[in-house]
């Protein structure tokens, strides 16, 4: 029930951004990399995203991730039951978004990451600043000149322009992801660099 609601408000969102931004289905799949059938299934509510598909479109389109997620606007006292959330599965990540929140210049999206053992999940870049707080485990964080080793309660914020990729040392880790957008952040911002996570 919960993926069957997740599907409709994405597939709602991916058409009405599509259409504000005039592109077809297969200028869409240009830009973003993915299969026309597979952006049609999408728009339809019946195909399954993963997490580099969703950042891939939100890319093309030039909005962050949660407006594709986000049905509406979020009242003043939020409570997010775990079990209701959907799961974005990328090759190591799983990530269940939390919250948007449009702040100031920014538009701030948190989401509960878990990073599976023996898989790297790597992102080709993207606007806007990446901040990870490990809960559990060790978690390596990489960019193409430098990675982190980071422990639990350790804070890590960098720029996410650059390809970058995520890494458990040993077991699963458990981390609070949020990543910042600036806000009005459009195609000219964004470079057409697919993201992949």
């Amino acid at each position: 029930m919960v993926r069957e609601q997740a599907g409709q408000v994405l597939a709602a969102n991916l058409r009405v951004l599509r259409e504000r931004s005039g592109l077809s289905l297969s200028e869409l799949a240009r830009r973003s990399e993915i299969a026309k059938g597979t952006l049609s299934q999408l728009e339809s509510g019946t195909g399954n995203p993963t997490i580099e598909t969703v950042f891939s479109l939100s890319n093309a389109l030039g909005v962050p991730v949660s407006s594709l997620l986000v049905a509406t606007a979020q009242p003043d006292v939020v409570l997010v039951r775990s079990v209701d959330l959907e799961v974005l599965s990328g090759d190591a990540v799983d990530l269940r978004m939390l919250r948007r929140m449009d702040v100031a210049e920014s538009v701030l999206e948190v989401y509960d990451q878990r990073i599976r053992p023996g898989e790297v999940q790597r992102s080709a870049g993207h606007p806007g600043r990446e901040h990870v707080v490990v809960v559990s485990g060790q978690l390596r964080v990489g960019a193409i000149d430098v990675s982190h080793d980071l422990g639990p309660g350790d804070y890590l914020c960098f720029p996410a322009r650059s390809p970058h990729s995520y890494e458990t040392i040993g077991d699963e880790v458990l981390s609070v992801l949020l990543l910042e957008y600036p806000a009005g952040a459009g195609p000219s911002d964004l470079g057409g660099v697919p993201h992949g996570r």
